[in-house]
């Protein structure tokens, strides 16, 4: 089967590109029929994999029609819809897209690393130090770790903000990614810095000055870091992007990764679907975050739980599972993954679903989603012919 999905995906990467970039869906529904910033990044890293060079123009396509489109003050948009005679560009809903900015950041340098072309990094140094300028405000404290608004990301109608785990990681994979480039003393101290916060606040038994003393020593914790942080406390699901991201980064001791693939290997395995759900435990009406969670949506509420963010099954998150999986040499567990990852794509022959119920394994939202291609094709190209981002 594995050969199969990987030429499915590849014909629907194919099918969502066009001259401006990746649009996040083949399907014609509300505003997937854009190039986005996470989206369209996670298809390029995609097309990086795969070697083909039309999905790899279409990547720069995608990064280039960002950065014409950056805000002044540096903002990268959420995504954007161009058409013969408009340009609509949208740089969040009910709030901004923090992680627009570092997956762009991301974006470009994965591409001038893997096509052997600095000079793109070069030519677009302005945009990418500009957003990293963003970022350093969106600090607000300047103490290293960003402020993240609730819907400020990929998990928009979910209930994490303040001190969110995963954004402050893609910040981490940004500034990596940037300084391959930059050879900056001053960003490799960055870097730095904000591993050392994230390792303070969202590690256990951490004995460096806390940003919020009463609340971490307050929190039980689990076999994974904690989702996010704010002034109200500690919101402890399992964030399964965020904490690929952990492994991925090597934050924390060798234990900690095992740890959190342990975990994560442990909780796929009690699924029906045999994937790991994007944020765990669900949360139920009675649950202190519910109202949070209820009233995040700008249209309708799709976080029921077991469903969407609220503990649905995403065949992108699971790709970035996969991912972690093989950079710790556990490939058995990521070809059994990923084996799971290709069934949820061919229900429906080859829909390519957004993501699915995990009690019930129903399909959810939009049909023919790229990214949910793009993490068949990441793992598979890192199973069978060693495809390695740089982190």
């Amino acid at each position: 089967m594995s050969n199969v999905s990987y030429h499915k995906a590849i014909a629907l990467l194919h099918q969502v590109s066009t001259k401006n970039g990746f649009l996040a869906s083949a399907e014609n529904t509300s505003n997937y029929q854009r190039v986005w910033a996470r989206d369209g990044v996670i298809c390029g890293l995609a097309a990086l994999a795969s070697t083909d060079e039309k999905l790899i123009a279409t990547f720069k396509n995608t990064l280039e029609t960002l950065a014409d489109n950056q805000h002044e003050i540096g903002t990268i948009p959420s995504n954007v819809l161009i058409s013969e005679d408009k340009t609509e560009v949208s740089y969040g809903g009910l709030a901004g897209r923090v992680d627009a900015v570092t997956w762009f950041i991301i974006g470009m340098c994965q591409y001038a690393s893997h096509q052997n072309e600095p000079e793109f990094v070069v030519k677009y140094k302005t945009h990418i130090e500009k957003a990293l300028a963003l970022l350093n405000a969106w600090e607000y404290n300047n103490k290293h770790l960003l402020y993240v608004p609730l819907s400020g990301n990929w998990a928009d109608e979910y209930i994490t903000d303040g001190y969110v785990l995963y954004d402050q990681l893609l910040r981490i994979w940004a500034l990596k990614s940037y300084n391959y480039f930059a050879k900056s003393d001053i960003l490799a101290k960055k870097i730095e810095d904000i591993t050392h916060q994230v390792e303070s606040n969202f590690l256990p038994n951490s004995k460096q000055e806390k940003y919020h003393e009463k609340a971490y020593q307050e929190l039980v914790f689990n076999k994974y870091l904690p989702c996010s942080f704010s002034p109200s406390g500690y919101k402890t699901q399992f964030d399964a992007f965020a904490n690929a991201l952990v492994v991925l980064l090597k934050i924390g001791t060798k234990e900690t990764q095992n740890q959190i693939l342990e975990f994560t290997s442990n909780l796929a395995s009690e699924t029906k679907l045999g994937l790991v759900p994007a944020f765990w435990p669900p949360v139920f009406q009675e649950d202190e975050h519910w109202n949070l969670l209820k009233n995040n949506c700008k249209y309708e509420f799709r976080n029921f739980p077991y469903e969407f963010h609220n503990g649905g099954s995403w065949s992108m998150v699971n790709g970035f599972v996969g991912l972690a999986m093989l950079s710790q040499n556990q490939t058995e567990n990521a070809s059994h993954l990923f084996e799971k990852i290709n069934q949820a794509n061919a229900v429906d022959d080859f829909s390519f679903y957004e993501n699915f119920n995990t009690d019930t394994k129903a399909p959810n939202g939009v049909a023919f989603c790229a990214w949910s291609a793009a993490a068949t094709v990441l793992i598979h190209q890192s199973l069978h012919n060693n495809f390695k981002l740089v982190f």
